[in-house]
């Protein structure tokens, strides 16, 4: 089990929940956006949000917005030691930096002095497009045992400095690549592991790369908070990081909806059918965890789906409403939808 840090009211490693984080993509300098962004963010679910410091004005800004949201803000940082320190007088709750391209030893010494008057941590971040020359060469250019010497050194020079409140960050584009990087880390260090696929692409491409790099380490146990990092509005991020949690079995999800893929057999409109299930279950007070089957015919219905809390098995202009594999009345087509949230809703 990783070691554990707390980001303000968030707790990451040693066995917490695994957060969900974003990134802010409007002006840092822009109060306004900046603070509606993040409070779309916050009710999306996200459980930390990252901000862009590229110069002062994001710093002063990131003061003005501190007092405004409950929710923990990491300031990101590259290349100027001053701004993260005054991101860190401004209220930041977490600081992201690339040791590699803070400057000298004294320069990086005088930010891990501030973050340990404030006991915040710090999040190492290594990817693909930041390694040291001397791992390139060493390596002929990227790879994975790159990536984990970079994010290792990195993390060497903060601990020899005395200071181990620390998340670890090491991303790549290719899905194997950061896979095999993050399991190299993962058996060197105790600190825990921010996880990610950096610059996935778009909304359909970066959602599928996403699900394979992310799910794959958490299906090994790796990983204590993350982003799924997506061209597209952040708020789409928290959403798509929230069923990678649930589709890997680490978040309980509000309603597991499982229906088939339909064939010959099938006599009813079963894609209308199961949209509008989903449409319903999303909007209903039900518990968390709840298991629900959508089939299209009785040899995939109550047989199949058995262990389904409540399902439907469609039929010939009828669907049979079933729990537990147990037949409890046939309705109408029609009627299916309204008998079905019925019987979950217990009316």
């Amino acid at each position: 089990m990783s070691k554990q840090v707390k980001c303000r009211n968030v707790y990451i490693g040693g066995g917490a929940p695994i957060s969900i984080q974003s990134m802010t993509n409007v002006d840092s300098r822009n109060e306004e956006a900046l603070l509606a962004q993040i409070n779309q963010l916050t009710k999306a679910g996200c459980d930390i949000v990252r901000i862009a410091i590229p110069d002062m004005e994001s710093a002063w800004t990131l003061q003005k917005i501190r007092s405004q949201v409950e929710i923990p803000l990491v300031a990101d940082i590259h290349f100027d030691y001053r701004l993260a320190i005054a991101a860190m007088e401004a209220g930041a709750d977490k600081i992201r930096i690339n040791p590699g391209n803070i400057g000298s030893r004294d320069r990086i010494k005088a930010v891990v002095d501030a973050a340990r008057e404030r006991n915040i941590p710090i999040r190492i971040g290594v990817n693909s497009g930041s390694l040291e020359k001397d791992i390139l060469d060493k390596n002929g250019g990227v790879t994975a045992e790159g990536l984990a010497e970079s994010a290792l050194r990195n993390v060497q020079i903060i601990e020899d400095m005395g200071y181990d409140h620390l998340v670890v960050s090491l991303k790549s584009s290719d899905v194997l690549m950061n896979y095999k990087a993050h399991k190299l880390v993962a058996e060197k260090t105790e600190h825990p592991l921010h996880i990610g696929i950096t610059e996935a692409g778009t909304l359909k491409r970066g959602k599928v790369k996403s699900a394979i790099g992310i799910g794959s380490l958490l299906l090994e146990g790796i990983g204590d908070t993350m982003r799924v990092s997506l061209t597209a509005d952040p708020v789409e991020e928290v959403y798509y990081a929230q069923e990678i949690l649930e589709a890997a079995g680490c978040r309980t999800p509000k309603v597991d909806l499982v229906s088939c893929p339909t064939c010959g057999r099938t006599k009813v409109e079963l894609q209308a059918l199961t949209e509008e299930v989903e449409r319903r279950l999303s909007a209903a007070d039900i518990r968390p965890g709840l298991k629900v089957a959508v089939m299209g015919c009785v040899v995939n219905g109550p047989g199949e789906a058995k262990e389904a809390d409540f399902g439907v098995a469609g039929g010939t202009g009828k669907g049979v409403i079933f729990s537990k594999g147990e037949i409890v009345k046939t309705v109408e087509e029609k009627d299916i939808v309204d008998e079905l949230m019925n019987a979950i809703e217990g009316k």
